[in-house]
């Protein structure tokens, strides 16, 4: 959707001047760039290319199209959108922008909130649901096609570990260019240096490979998905020194070391997804064999569904993420690799510091 209100944040990538809309594109005011419109989508890529390009850009990653429609959340998605709730508090009257949107599944998840919410992503694999609702960009995170200070509130999810360390510096000081003084900015993500914690999450997925060795379930969808990881962050002490220097100050920190939630995504949830997608492969037109890629398609799609319908599966997973929860009662004092994180941008005059409970101060956090 392209609103007059995307219009009024919306900048030039190259030059930074403001855009006019014409009968079939956009333009620059200042270099007179014309921008296209992708069906309900801006294109404001830079003109320059970045040679550090995500796979996600990648139509392999896509093939069980996940991304096209939007269920209510569940398990590790509705850990991650419940934690995005509690520190950050979309409310009305909020300006947030969603950095590295995806399908923009927590923009509909969030729209409830009364906050006008944009989302960015480099990647034009847009849900339905977020194409007819919301305001979406295309756009390199490294280079924001948006004003200063246009926005009081920020968030990324699953982003800042696909980067290298040049472009997770060159990400944080747009997104502090773009947050008005005193803005928020959440992340979850993960650092290289993991705590014991871990050890447990190793032995899920150790346990989830051999199931996938005797035919049980099938992760080859979510290699993919996690093959471009560049982890550019080596421990949280790094992660306090890098905020710091891109203008923001970690005023709260969570640790997330999905033992429990391991299990239920990595083994149980891949079972069942496993079970659907031959049980669809079965199923084909006029009792045809469907294709790989069909059939996980078509078991995504009947799983989506159900959830939407919030019938029992809906029940039960929402069950399964409670259980989940766990993990952050159990392990989220403990320092870890993934976690759930507040950034502060400074007003002016103020020089970054770090919260109470950030990594930076003496143990003892509250989660």
């Amino acid at each position: 959707m392209i609103s007059p209100r995307l219009l009024a944040l919306a900048r030039c990538p190259d030059c930074g001047r403001s855009l006019t809309r014409r009968e079939h594109d956009v333009s620059c005011a200042g270099c007179g760039r014309a921008f296209a419109i992708d069906g309900e989508v801006l294109d404001l890529r830079p003109r320059a290319s970045y040679s550090e390009q995500t796979k996600y850009l990648d139509h392999a990653l896509h093939t069980d199209a996940r991304h096209e429609s939007i269920a209510p959340p569940v398990l590790g998605s509705r850990i991650r959108n419940d934690m995005l709730r509690r520190f950050l508090a979309p409310s009305a009257g909020d300006r947030i922008v969603d950095l590295g949107c995806g399908s923009g599944r927590a923009i509909a998840w969030n729209a409830a909130s009364g906050a006008s919410i944009l989302g960015v992503d480099i990647s034009p694999f847009f849900a339905r649901e977020a194409l007819q609702g919301s305001d979406l960009i295309l756009g390199d995170l490294r280079k924001l096609p948006l004003a200063d200070a246009a926005f009081n509130k920020a968030w990324s999810l699953d982003v800042f570990e696909h980067l290298s360390p040049e472009a997770l510096r060159d990400v944080l000081t747009e997104a502090h260019r773009v947050l008005e003084p005193g803005g928020a900015l959440f992340m979850y993500t993960h650092v290289r240096r993991n705590g014991w914690p871990a050890m447990g999450v190793r032995l899920v997925n150790r346990f989830a490979r051999l199931c996938e060795h005797v035919g049980l379930l099938d992760l080859h969808q979510e290699r993919l998905r996690k093959s471009d990881h560049l982890n550019p962050i080596a421990d949280h002490e790094e992660l306090a020194r890098v905020t710091r220097e891109c203008g923001f100050a970690i005023e709260r920190i969570t640790y997330y070391s999905p033992v429990i939630g391991a299990f239920v995504e990595n083994v149980l949830a891949r079972i069942a997804e496993r079970t659907l997608v031959r049980r669809a492969s079965r199923q084909g037109p006029s009792g045809a064999r469907a294709d790989a890629g069909a059939a996980s398609r078509t078991a995504r799609a009947r799983a989506q569904a159900r959830v939407r319908s919030r019938g029992v599966t809906y029940r039960m997973l929402v069950a399964a993420s409670q259980v989940m929860k766990l993990d952050l009662l159990l392990f989220g004092r403990i320092q870890s690799g993934p976690f759930f994180a507040l950034l502060r941008k400074p007003h002016a005059g103020q020089a970054p510091r770090n919260g109470a409970n950030s990594p930076a101060a003496p143990a003892g956090r509250v989660p």
